[in-house]
């Protein structure tokens, strides 16, 4: 599984599909479950993005 997901495809993929998860979240949920869904996307996004940056060495 881990070299599934450390694809750079798969990378991609996770980090816009979050990004735009968490910048639609406000817009369609409300409240508290807005803000968490918001935040819990965010951080997936950002450990694909890093992720994506720390294998673009190779």
């Amino acid at each position: 599984m881990k070299p599934l997901l450390s694809s750079r495809p798969v990378l991609w993929f996770l980090f816009l599909f979050n990004l735009a998860v968490a910048a639609a979240a406000p817009l369609v949920v409300d409240g508290a479950q807005a803000v968490m869904t918001g935040v819990g996307m965010g951080v997936v996004s950002l450990g694909a993005g890093v992720s994506l940056l720390r294998t673009r060495d190779r």
